[in-house]
């Protein structure tokens, strides 16, 4: 029975994660699902009842879900970074307006697209 617990478990998790491109989600949530295996193991077998086997496979559950937001924070997805404002607009106070620089050209515009000057 726990066998296939901890079998659908990693299969739920593996399938949940496979629909990135860079694979950072992936790894994240491979070596996540591994340490928390293993500490979870240490921990189940030294606590309570000292079943190591519940222990790895809660751990493992554990380390895989923070595995894989660590590797979508990564990517820069799962809410990374959207507590800043937009880093690549600038504030001109004298004309009350935002600018940007375009990265191909290296010139400056305002948000509109005229010309920065």
């Amino acid at each position: 029975m726990r066998m296939a617990l901890i079998g659908s478990m990693a299969a739920a998790a593996l399938l949940a994660a496979a629909c990135t491109q860079t694979g950072n989600v992936e790894r994240g949530a491979a070596t996540g699902a591994v340490l928390g295996g293993v500490a979870g193991a240490v921990i189940g077998n030294n606590v309570g009842d000292g079943d190591a086997a519940s222990g790895a496979a809660i751990g493992a559950a554990i380390g895989a879900v923070g595995g894989a937001y660590a590797g979508c924070v990564r990517d820069g997805g799962c809410g990374a970074g959207q507590s800043r404002v937009n880093t690549r607009q600038h504030y001109d106070r004298n004309s009350g307006r935002y600018y940007f620089q375009d990265p191909q050209s290296g010139r400056y515009f305002y948000e509109n697209g005229e010309p920065y000057p």
